[in-house]
């Protein structure tokens, strides 16, 4: 009698190997462009968060926004006294510290362009109250975390560049803020 052996032969494993690249080369695009629908997704849900924190914040602040140096903490603590006058510090906050502290999220970097303070600033309002703003979110790398850049200002317009790069400026001499020309299109 004789022995037969046990075992694959070096083609029927190449033969594996070879068919799991294969797989791998198709399904490693499409998680990487899920990737990259998630990270947009998610900015494009915190900016419109951003949005609706700031207004509710103004009807809050005399009918101004939150400004402070650029910053969102009074939207996380508004009852601190440094923001919004008799506020009460037990009150609901407008927005979680996430958001509110633009650490870099979702694949992207956050940060807001303060529009002018009013002229005179009631005393019932935030001393950093801004009368507009823009709430931006870029690419950490663009092309790997996301494609598009986004931002949303105190219109409540959401917009995108759709080469990741930032397509806000501000308006010289007024202050406002308001969309670069040919470079930030309206996100329906």
């Amino acid at each position: 009698m004789k022995k037969s052996q046990k075992g694959f032969t070096l083609i029927e494993l190449l033969i594996v190997v070879a068919i799991i690249g294969i797989i791998a080369a198709i399904a490693i695009p499409s998680l990487l462009r899920a990737r990259v629908s998630a990270n947009e997704a998610a900015t494009i849900g915190d900016i419109r968060t951003v949005i609706s924190a700031q207004a509710a914040y103004q009807s809050a602040n005399g009918g101004f926004y939150t400004g402070n140096g650029g910053l969102l903490g009074c939207l996380f603590e508004p009852g601190t006294g440094a923001c919004i006058p008799n506020y009460p510090a037990n009150a609901p906050t407008f927005l979680d510290s996430q958001l509110a502290n633009f650490l870099a999220k979702s694949g992207y970097n956050r940060s807001m362009e303060p529009g002018p303070q009013p002229a005179p600033i009631p005393p019932s309002a935030d001393p950093a109250s801004i009368v507009n703003y823009a709430y931006l979110a870029s690419p950490i790398n663009v092309g790997q975390t996301g494609v598009r850049s986004f931002g949303g200002d105190s219109s409540g317009v959401l917009c995108f560049a759709p080469d990741g790069a930032i397509g806000w400026v501000s308006t010289s001499g007024t202050g406002a803020l308001s969309i670069a020309a040919g470079t930030c299109e309206v996100l329906q």
